[in-house]
């Protein structure tokens, strides 16, 4: 079986990165392959990475408050390459009256604060599996 491949990046001008480096750990010990974009990316850096990379699922670390204006044009500009079928996920600080919007918009997973990482794993394999 092929491995499950997960682009974990960093939009914006957010500096806090250990949330992401635990999470990309632990799905890398869960047999997956992760690229680790690293701190700073543009929306259109993340979606270039993507598309580079093959790959499967998209992890979005964010704590910053600027996910309404990141987020949508991340998954717009997947989409605009052919990336629709990637699985977008996000994690970090969201506040819960904008996970409806970011979930109509097409990030499928959202994670905040205290998540398991397991719960995580979970839901990447479940919803990779269901293709």
């Amino acid at each position: 079986m092929k491995k499950i491949r997960v682009l974990v990046a960093k939009p914006g001008l957010d500096g806090h990165d250990r949330g992401a480096k635990v999470v990309a750990r632990a799905l890398r010990d869960a047999g997956m392959e992760v690229i680790y974009t690293g701190l700073r990316q543009t929306p259109e850096m993340i979606a270039e990475a993507a598309l580079q990379e093959d790959v499967d699922v998209v992890g979005l670390s964010i704590l910053s408050g600027a996910h309404m204006t990141l987020f949508p044009r991340i998954v717009g500009l997947l989409k605009e390459n052919g990336l629709d079928d990637v699985l977008v996920l996000a994690g970090g600080i969201i506040p819960d009256e904008d996970v409806p919007a970011l979930k109509e918009m097409g990030v499928r997973g959202i994670f905040g604060p205290g998540t398991s990482t397991q719960e995580v794993i979970k839901f990447i394999e479940e919803e990779i599996g269901k293709r």
